[in-house]
């Protein structure tokens, strides 16, 4: 007699022996992951949008404009004697102030007597050696810029109107 050997069968919608979920299953999850990446990027994406819509709408502070530079010439140009024994005997500097304040301006105007003094011995009192190289020059114009902005706060003035000094011409001989 033949004996019939029983294989069992799982019930539909249950897991096979093997571990493996069905097809359906692994359809509606690979559809949950990608309805959730739908929806989250959508959210993503509006809230980029409103964020954006929000920072357009906000009045944008003007920025005051700001009033041209002022140049005042120094005139004439000023004249200082080296000490003996250098390379050049004098130098011969064209000096212009920047500023934007008028006041400022018509200060310096006013004091230009005082303001020439202090140059004229701060540009006697150098070395032509190292006027001769660029580092040198950049160091007068900063001292002179220096020597400007103390006068204009010494005569009550505002010293950080004085923007730049700018050497026109720079003669060595």
């Amino acid at each position: 007699m033949a004996t019939k050997t029983a294989v069992a069968t799982p019930p539909p919608g249950s897991e096979a022996v093997t571990g493996e979920a069905p097809p359906n299953s692994r359809k509606k999850l690979l559809l949950s992951i990608l309805s959730l990446v739908v929806l989250v990027s959508g959210v993503a994406g509006g809230w980029y949008f409103w964020q954006g819509s929000q920072a357009a709408a906000a009045p944008k502070e003007k920025t005051p404009a700001m009033a041209p530079l002022i140049y005042l010439a120094l005139e004439p140009p000023f004249v200082a004697n080296f000490e003996e024994g250098q390379p050049a005997r004098f130098l011969q500097i064209d000096v212009r102030v920047a500023s934007r304040s008028v006041e400022t301006i018509e200060l310096i105007r006013a004091n230009e007597p005082l303001l020439r003094n202090d140059l004229l011995l701060l540009y006697g009192a150098q070395d032509a050696g190292a006027l001769g190289r660029r580092e040198g020059k950049e160091k007068l114009r900063a001292e002179s810029l220096e020597t400007i902005r103390r006068i204009v706060k010494d005569l009550q003035g505002d010293p950080k109107s004085v923007e730049s000094v700018l050497f026109a011409s720079f003669v060595m001989q």
